[in-house]
């Protein structure tokens, strides 16, 4: 129900509200808080309602128990992803020797640029 509260610390916030709302006022308080759960739950079905009519019947083919949370493991999700293939084979053989074959590292060492007000430095719009 709620995280952390348990029913002995609800029943004492329900008797400390009795005391301060008072017996006078305590039924008018109880209706206005019934009628205030049943606008919420009136709410929440119209809302429902209106999502399902919009959504058609993709909503109701939704698998709900497949996204729910609390079913997340992550060994299961890396396992998947390092199971699935990343490209699709090539046909011929040696497409598949050239996919395989690991590319040479640079040799030659960088060398620094000098730039000019003619031919400015590249720009990476997406750097931070």
């Amino acid at each position: 129900m709620f995280s952390g509260v348990s029913i002995d610390q609800i029943l004492l916030i329900a008797v400390i509200a009795a005391i301060v709302v008072g017996p006078e006022r305590l039924p008018k308080f109880a209706q206005s808080l019934a009628r205030g759960t049943k606008q919420v739950r009136e709410y929440v079905r119209s809302a429902r309602t209106r999502v399902e009519e919009e959504m058609g019947d993709e909503f109701s083919e939704v698998d709900w128990q497949k996204l729910d949370p609390r079913q997340y493991d992550p060994r299961r999700i890396i396992r998947d992803a390092l199971l699935e293939d990343d490209a699709p084979p090539s046909p011929t053989a040696s497409g598949a020797a050239a996919a395989t074959a690991v590319p040479r590292p640079r040799t030659a060492p960088l060398v620094p640029r000098a730039f000019s007000s003619e031919e400015p430095p590249p720009f990476d719009d997406e750097a931070t």
